[in-house]
């Protein structure tokens, strides 16, 4: 199985965090990693889930015209509430991209690849590109990639 955890893009300042939309820059970051991401996911099967944050779901929207759209993965989510939404690492076959924030994201690389949750940085818009696998009998988490916009 794949998760794909995605920051979202640079944001307006505002007092309802929620509504906060992209900005130009963010838009334009967004649609760089939108580009990138649907090339590298050509032909496999990928589930886009968003938080329910403006910002998150306009992100997503460089991906996919239709995300589906999960609160539990808002700003101040846990770790282990991207792991649910994402169904990990059972999941159905598909890729899950999850896009959200800080400092939850980071958390769960972190908890993936350590064993830990470490207050790990994912840069606006960038990804992290995890992947589950068994080998031997062993399970084993890698790290894909890690890709920004500016990239």
């Amino acid at each position: 199985m794949d998760l794909i955890l995605w920051r979202h893009a640079e944001a307006e300042d505002g007092n309802d965090d929620l509504a906060r939309a992209l900005t130009g820059h963010g838009r334009k970051q967004a649609r760089k990693m939108g580009a990138w991401l649907g090339q590298q996911l050509t032909g496999l099967s990928v589930r886009v889930v968003a938080s329910g944050a403006r910002r998150s779901q306009e992100t997503a929207h460089a991906l996919t015209p239709h995300p589906e759209v999960d609160v539990r993965i808002n700003p101040g989510a846990r770790a282990t509430a991207y792991l649910e939404v994402g169904d990990w690492p059972r999941g159905d076959g598909r890729v899950v991209v999850l896009v959200g924030h800080q400092p939850a994201l980071g958390r769960v690389a972190s908890l993936l690849l350590t064993g830990g949750e470490l207050d790990w940085s994912l840069k606006k818009a960038s990804i992290w590109w995890l992947q589950r696998r068994v080998k031997d009998g062993a399970v084993q988490y890698l790290l894909k990639a890690v890709h920004a916009p500016d990239l």
